[in-house]
Order: structure tokens, then sequence, then C-alpha cells
């Protein structure tokens, strides 16, 4: 059975969603249609690229997924499908695939299939679809457009790391308001070497890493490398970034003794 995914910033109030699955379906009624996520905040590709990345690797192969996401085309910023670890994906080619990607990817072609109405400001239902049935049904991804040998670079901030400090920055806040820093578990064991260490943000310190949020009482602040191995703070039963006062972007450190 194909498997399509949607991950957008439409939200669930309006006709978008139930217009793109509706269209899904017209071409393929067998298609399997999975909801990533469509409460991204708009227009922001950072964040559509960390769920997404950290969601696709659990789906089959072959899967194929729409980033509904600052989906206007320009001369600059092509409407793009690329085949990356064995999946296809599909978008504007912006910046928002660099986020999405460790590596370059195996395949990028720029699409130039028709769009199915004259309108340009509903693309992921006018052309994704079209592109996504192609590839769903086993259609080369060659056969879309025009082979291209990179994509857009976008640079996402990475830890600065000094030879006893690490500093990261708040890159994501989840619905539980744990907040999920881009300093990852190897780069924090590389570094620290043994060493004890602390971890500082706005007036707060944590000296330890726990391995579940049931490791300290509940309303207590603690660390933690989560399922994809980014350092979070939490909070016991509680909202960490509203109680802390953290927000995107907002500063980390590391500081090893």
């Amino acid at each position: 059975m194909p498997i399509i995914t949607l991950t957008s910033d439409w939200g669930l109030k309006d006709h978008y969603l139930g217009a793109v699955k509706g269209a899904i379906l017209s071409r393929l009624p067998e298609a399997m249609i999975i909801d990533i996520t469509h409460t991204i905040p708009s227009f922001n590709s950072e964040q559509a690229a960390f769920i997404l990345r950290n969601a696709y690797p659990n789906y089959p192969k072959g899967t194929v997924h729409i980033l509904a996401i600052n989906t206007e085309e320009s001369e600059k910023f092509p409407h793009t499908a690329i085949r990356y670890n064995g999946h296809y994906f599909i978008g504007t080619d912006n910046g928002i695939f660099s986020l999405l990607c460790d590596k370059p990817p195996d395949k990028v072609v720029e699409i130039q299939v028709p769009q199915d109405t004259d309108f340009f400001t509903f693309s992921t239902r006018d052309r994704f679809v079209k592109v996504a049935i192609h590839l769903a049904k086993g259609g080369k991804i060659e056969e879309l457009g025009k082979v291209k040998n990179k994509i857009l670079e976008k640079i996402l901030l990475k830890p600065v790391i000094d030879k006893d400090v690490i500093r990261g920055h708040v890159m994501y806040i989840d619905s539980y308001e744990n907040v999920i820093t881009n300093i990852t578990e190897p780069v924090f064991s590389e570094n620290r070497k043994g060493r004890k260490f602390s971890i500082f943000f706005r007036s707060y310190e944590i000296k330890k890493i726990s391995r579940s949020y049931q490791d300290v009482p509940p309303g207590e602040i603690l660390a933690l490398f989560d399922s994809n191995r980014y350092l979070e703070i939490a909070i016991n039963q509680g909202n960490a970034a509203g109680l802390l006062g953290l927000d995107y972007k907002d500063m980390i450190r590391i500081e090893f003794r």
C-alpha cells in the first residue's frame, strides 16, 4: 500500500487539508495518507524540517513526504522533489531540504509537471499531489523534470564548542513545553571526557543528566537526552518553557570542570 505523509502549517480550521487528501484519494484510492503535523507555526521551515527529520525514518522505504510549508514557487526557489535515504520528499527548494538532510540527497529534480489550475496559491493540491502520486505508483523521480546537482543550502546554527564550554540554543518546544536544544548526546559525550559539568540557562543550573522524567519529583527541573538524542530541559509533570521563561533560540550553556 503506497504511503503519502503530509506536513504543513495549515492548522485544522480551513479546507486545505481536506482538499489535498481528496485530491490524493481521487487519483490513488488505495493510498494511505498520514498526517505528520499541521500545527507548524506559519512559514517556519526550521521547525517543519525538525519534526519531519525525526519522524520520517520510522516509515517504510519508498514513502512519499509532502512538505506544505512556504510553497510559493519562484525562479530562485523552485518546486523540487528529492530522494534521500530511500524516501521521497516534495516541496519548495528554499532551504528546507538542507535542514532535513545530513548529507547530499541521492537525487534532486526541479519539478516541471504542469499544475492542475492557473492559480498559484495552492501548489500542494494543484502540483505536489500529482508528483506524489507519480512517485507512490513507482514512477521514476527523473521523469518529473530537470535533474539538478544540489539543493539550496540554509545554515542551521550549530553548537559552538570551546575547550570547556558548549554553547547551544533552543531549537524546538514541544506540546508539553519541553525545551529541546541543538546539543546532541554525541557532542556532549565527546567534549565531556568524564568531567563534571553544569548546564546553565536564564538563572538556572543543572548538574546532572537524568534518564527519565521520573528521576526527579513532580515540579522539579531536569535535563535529559530525548529519544532523538537531543538535550532536553523539562519539568516533571510541568511546562518548562513557560515556567522557566525559555523561548525559541534562547541560549543554553554547558560548562565542564
